[in-house]
């Protein structure tokens, strides 16, 4: 298997798609330009390609293993994670005072790209710590931050995010971990967990867990829910490491994919615990660990779309079939490769134009992330919060389903070669099926957007925004994306009008057409971004957008009908009918 980092089209993005000084105009990005960005990116594609992708299929073969209460992660793991973090990976976007390096999180989410696309299951072992050292950073004491946040900067403690149990999952609200307090300051927390991501490994010297309970006599519901941080050992004063903690591991699950990924099962028996934020207000601060998650989920889908197309490219460029249609490559041979095949053809640049166009949405949507936390204009930065929480789930579903399709396509491609071991093809699969699943589902994904984001201030957002983008792609004599925009308006509406039931049932199809109209604003402003360049690049990139908007978007005039004519179909056929 094979990866380049697409280096040329992240570049891009970053200085033509986007306006650079959006991003390097904000306070602390003053050292931010160009050539640092693309240095970065190409260090970051080296380490992904030379030193990960090489022990993903020993991550897949072997796994992580649990012997004796100790989780130990595949072989090579451990050696690629200390050069990980000595080249400073875990510290991108934390803050310098940290030991961070307080760059972008667009740049963030490009790298994420990469090392999602050659190793997930590695990835996985630092993925959740990001997100846990944000969530701390912003919610946590100054005691808590200056004891914890440095030694997870640095990548000698990791993080988890214990939420799910046995019982409930997406239902939070029936959880049954519970925290005591006792008279010293902190909390004894006991209860189960499952699925936990990177719970138990033998990477680094601490993993800190970020477990939400219920205090005894707290309210019923997602009301009463606290946040704790459960470190496994406890930290002295000095910031030693102390005694185990009372978390154990019970196993580590047997799984379809990312085998190389420790996905735990964890106890809490009796475990020293310190709350984060105020009593019954957990949710709410665990919900800004999982935004970051739910972005960071989307690049791993998009990551696996990438590399699913390099390989299937290759081989299709490389595999000789049957003769192609005039005009062939070389007509005095028997066969010719399958990528002159039009049914191939069309099945790569599927791939490839909602690729370019999702890392697109991507570049576009987490600078507003960066505007949102660092801009000094309260409005814009109200407007960037707004944009960030529309395309949240939006990106997570899209990107995820698209890294499914991908694989798939991709393996399809392979033919008979795509389902043996040898080619890798088979691992994208299964490692990519978790993607859509969790950090919450894909059709809980769609349920916030239809149910909760089109609603309040983000909603007040979504119509401004709507309009903006019909406005630009008229502008821009785009007309299959202002079409499928004006249907997206449309839909919008309708959702906002019709009842509960109805709603609910058409959210994924509303999702998949907001989807696809965005990306087509995308390679609107792209196409606008190239309107004066020359070279191979862009005339090929032109050809990708055309392909995108003749091809992909016409789907949104089936899905508008979907959503907005299929609900009585569903309404009348009742549960019991199932059992007929």
């Amino acid at each position: 298997m094979k990866y380049d980092a697409p280096i040329k089209d992240m570049m891009f993005l970053l200085t033509e798609f986007i306006d650079l000084e959006q991003l390097t105009s904000l306070p602390g990005n003053g050292e931010v330009d160009a050539d640092l960005l693309e240095a970065v990116l190409e260090e970051a594609g080296k380490f992904a390609s030379t030193e990960l992708l090489p022990i993903n299929q020993i991550g897949d073969q072997h796994g992580a293993t649990h012997s004796n209460g100790e989780v130990k992660a595949p072989p090579g793991f451990k050696e690629a994670y200390d050069q990980y973090i000595a080249n400073g990976w875990t510290g991108i976007d934390a803050n310098p005072d940290h030991g961070g390096q307080g760059l972008p999180k667009v740049l963030h989410v490009l790298i994420d790209e990469m090392l999602g696309a050659t190793n997930l299951a590695f990835k996985l072992y630092s993925e959740l710590s990001r997100g846990a050292y944000h969530l701390l950073d912003n919610t946590a004491s100054d005691e808590i931050r200056e004891r914890y946040l440095p030694n997870m900067v640095a990548g000698t403690w990791s993080g988890t995010m214990c939420l799910t149990e046995p019982h409930c999952g997406t239902d939070l609200g029936l959880l049954t971990s519970k925290a005591v307090v006792t008279g010293d300051g902190h909390y004894r927390v006991s209860g189960s967990k499952i699925f936990i991501t990177s719970g138990d490994h033998d990477l680094t010297e601490n993993i800190l867990h970020l477990v939400i309970a219920r205090i005894e006599g707290a309210p019923e519901g997602t009301r009463g829910i606290s946040l704790f941080l459960v470190p496994k050992f406890l930290v002295n004063d000095d910031g030693s490491i102390g005694e185990r903690n009372g978390v154990t591991t019970a196993s580590i699950e047997h799984k379809m994919g990312i085998k190389g990924s420790a996905t735990c099962a964890l106890n809490f028996d009796n475990a020293i615990g310190y709350l984060i934020g105020e009593e019954n207000r957990g949710l709410a601060a665990m919900f800004k660990m999982m935004n970051i998650e739910r972005m960071t989920v989307a690049m791993q889908g998009l990551g696996f779309s990438d590399i699913a197309y390099q390989n299937a490219l290759a081989y299709a460029l490389d595999r000789t079939q049957s003769k192609a249609p005039a005009p062939r490559p070389d007509d005095s041979k028997a066969a010719d490769p399958i990528a002159y095949q039009p049914e191939i053809k069309r099945q790569l640049l599927t791939i490839r134009s909602q690729v370019e166009g999702s890392r697109a949405l991507a570049v576009y949507s987490v600078l507003h992330a960066d505007i949102m936390e660092k801009s000094e204009d309260a409005a814009v930065a109200a407007d960037a919060k707004n944009l960030v929480a529309l395309m949240t789930p939006v990106m997570k579903s899209f990107f995820t389903d698209l890294g499914m399709s991908s694989t798939l396509s991709a393996q399809q491609i392979f033919g008979g070669h795509g389902f043996i071991a040898e080619h890798g093809m088979e691992q994208l699969v299964r490692d990519c099926r978790i993607t859509p699943i969790y950090e919450g589902t894909n059709e809980v994904q769609a349920l916030d957007l239809a149910t909760r984001k089109l609603n309040g201030s983000t909603g007040e957002f979504a119509d401004r925004f709507f309009a903006e983008w019909l406005a630009y792609a008229e502008e821009q004599n785009a007309g299959e994306v202002a079409a499928a925009v004006q249907r997206l308006i449309d839909a919008t509406a309708w959702i906002r009008e019709a009842d509960d039931a109805a709603v609910r049932g058409a959210a994924t199809h509303y999702l998949r057409l907001f989807a696809l109209t965005i990306i087509g604003c995308m390679w609107a402003k792209s196409l606008a971004a190239m309107q004066d360049k020359s070279g191979s690049f862009y005339d090929v990139k032109r050809k990708v957008a055309r392909f995108y908007c003749e091809q992909l978007l016409p789907e949104t005039a089936s899905l508008f009908s979907t959503v907005t004519g299929g609900h009585s179909a569903l309404a009348d056929f009742e549960v019991a009918d199932f059992e007929d």
